[in-house]
């Protein structure tokens, strides 16, 4: 089959660039980021592309859909990928590309696909603007009652302590664990306000301030459509191994400074150690969630235990990460990994899933 992947790419620079990058691109980042790591790692300050895949990410894909038999066209999800597309005309198109301008990027491609009326992999352009926006997606959750936690938005100072605490602030319109830092969970109105600033100086956007859920968290991995839907295997997490002195979150600064090829953290439990009962509950709100928002092919769904223990949702990725070395703290090919495919094999997985959703219309 003829296909075209879509993608973007990180910018392949040198660490005195990075630097500089960093100090020009993101000059407000680096107030709110621990001082011993921003001396250390200045080049990791900037999180500009934190979204995007690197060349060898997409090299990699490429290379797995070429292993099915498919002859693929790289098309980079910028100005030129219309023209491109059109080109090209491919029988099918894989899309992993993340976008840049704007609050609803994620749907530019999605959208521009469906209006060259071009099949391709993964949710609509509804469904991923409405997940790219945290608010309108946890505003749909709980319209059909799926666990998740209470929240609001805002921009401004917010005058009163009497909001209960502790509180969880991030950007309304990010992903991959980007604008997501140590001080994101707050204990007190002052270092709300903190977050609150941060977010508006550093992303230019609104934050979503939602009430804090400390249970247990686990990320799940979708594969498929309908009732076919799959689980992959869930991976627990394990925020005890998140370094002294840094909150029991999967921060930007555990993320990507800490949780690193070269010194991996044991962070990641795949299969999760938990019985019976609750890995149902989880996989059931994971698939409800799915559901009801239209979730096609794939995604990857983060989950935290309540007081309760109940499954709630906290994030949905429906352009899931998908690192391909296994060196790697990448949750999507880690539970695809332990449900028996490698790399090459979950690529295309998603692919058929695709092509048999097309096939079912």
């Amino acid at each position: 089959m003829k296909l075209a992947l879509t993608y973007n790419t990180k910018k392949e620079i040198s660490n005195a660039e990075k630097v500089s990058e960093a100090s020009v691109n993101n000059s407000e980042a680096g107030k709110y980021i621990n001082k011993e790591l921003v001396e250390n790692y200045p080049e990791r300050v900037d999180d500009t592309f934190a979204e995007w895949d690197s060349m060898e990410t997409i090299d990699a894909v490429k290379t797995a859909l070429e292993t099915g038999g498919h002859k693929v066209s790289l098309v980079e999800a910028n100005p030129d990928a219309f023209e491109k597309l059109k080109d090209i005309n491919p029988e099918f198109v894989y899309n992993v590309a993340e976008g840049f301008y704007g609050a609803s990027r994620e749907s530019q491609i999605p959208a521009l696909l469906e209006m060259l009326n071009l099949n391709f992999t993964g949710s609509d352009s509804i469904t991923i603007g409405i997940c790219h926006d945290k608010s309108r997606c946890k505003e749909i959750l709980s319209y059909y009652k799926i666990p998740n936690s209470k929240f609001f938005l805002t921009d401004k100072i917010i005058p009163t302590n009497n909001l209960g605490f502790p509180k969880f602030v991030k950007p309304l319109h990010e992903g991959s664990s980007k604008g997501i830092y140590n001080s994101s969970l707050v204990n007190n109105v002052k270092e709300l306000n903190i977050e609150i600033e941060r977010i508006k100086d550093c992303y230019k956007q609104p934050a979503i301030v939602e009430d804090f859920i400390d249970g247990k968290e686990f990320t799940v991995a979708m594969l498929g459509n309908g009732d076919d839907v799959k689980v992959l295997p869930i991976v627990e997490m394990n925020l005890d191994f998140v370094p002294e002195g840094f909150n029991k979150i999967y921060s930007y600064e555990v993320k990507w400074f800490f949780d690193t090829r070269e010194n991996q953290l044991d962070i990641f439990t795949c299969p999760a150690n938990i019985d019976d009962s609750l890995y149902k509950n989880i996989e059931k709100v994971c698939k409800d969630a799915y559901k009801v928002l239209r979730i096609r092919d794939w995604a990857r769904i983060d989950v935290r235990l309540d007081k309760n223990n109940v499954p709630n949702i906290i994030e949905i990725n429906p352009l899931p990460g998908i690192l391909p070395d296994p060196r790697d703290n990448s949750c999507y090919p880690k539970a695809a990994r332990h449900a028996g495919m490698d790399y090459n094999s979950m690529i295309n997985a998603v692919l058929d899933a695709a092509i048999q959703r097309i096939k079912n219309k």
